[in-house]
């Protein structure tokens, strides 16, 4: 019996390089179609990974600022030479401070500091950032230094507004001298933090006491 070579390989047909090139180019296309879905993902975890940080230091900030402003006290602080006295709240106070605050509920966990729970703490708007200051001690002296936290960034304006016995709204504190001498506080305060990205936030705070 003879046998063909030729004849084991009948019916058996290999790709075209045509087809090859067309199968080829339909993967990349797959490929590419894949890969920009996966970066369309990642792009979108970026971004909600960059919103939450944001949020969380948003909210960080708003809740430093209530805690400061609804923990107000009337403690009356001499000034840095020490021959004036300054009321406990105090818009434009000390040079470039937009507000200066005297606030109790300083934690101090079994004494461990050498101080009380009452803190003095300025607020300062600087290069488009809220910095929060405050000093060790009550009456501050030229030697000692504030320590200080950025609390947010990318901020257009800060304003804080103010609600007197009467039930008006003050741009400034105190309102009168009166203020100065007997350590009035406002019955509320109204804080608006315009931000680059996300707009403008307003809380509206009752003061303690």
């Amino acid at each position: 019996m003879i046998c063909r070579s030729g004849a084991a390989k009948d019916g058996i047909r290999g790709f075209t390089l045509l087809e090859l090139l067309v199968a080829m180019a339909i993967f990349g296309i797959i490929g590419v179609m894949a890969l920009g879905g996966l970066n369309a993902v990642l792009g979108q975890q970026e971004i909600s990974r960059r919103q939450l940080q944001r949020l969380q230091q948003v909210q960080h900030a708003v809740r430093i600022i209530s805690g400061d402003f609804t923990q107000l006290n009337p403690r009356i602080v001499r000034d840095p030479l020490g021959t004036e006295s300054e009321p406990p709240l105090m818009a434009e106070c000390r040079p470039e401070g937009m507000v200066c605050l005297s606030r109790d509920g300083w934690r101090n966990p079994f004494w461990r500091q050498p101080r009380g729970t009452l803190q003095r703490v300025r607020y300062r708007l600087e290069d488009e950032a809220i910095v929060r200051e405050y000093w060790t001690a009550m009456d501050v002296t030229l030697s000692n230094e504030p320590r200080r936290e950025t609390l947010l960034d990318g901020v257009t304006e800060f304003r804080v507004e103010y609600l007197d016995s009467q039930g008006e709204v003050q741009s400034s504190w105190p309102p009168g001298a009166a203020g100065l001498a007997d350590g009035q506080l406002p019955r509320g305060v109204s804080i608006t933090i315009e931000l680059a990205d996300w707009g403008e936030i307003v809380r509206t705070l009752e003061v303690a006491g």
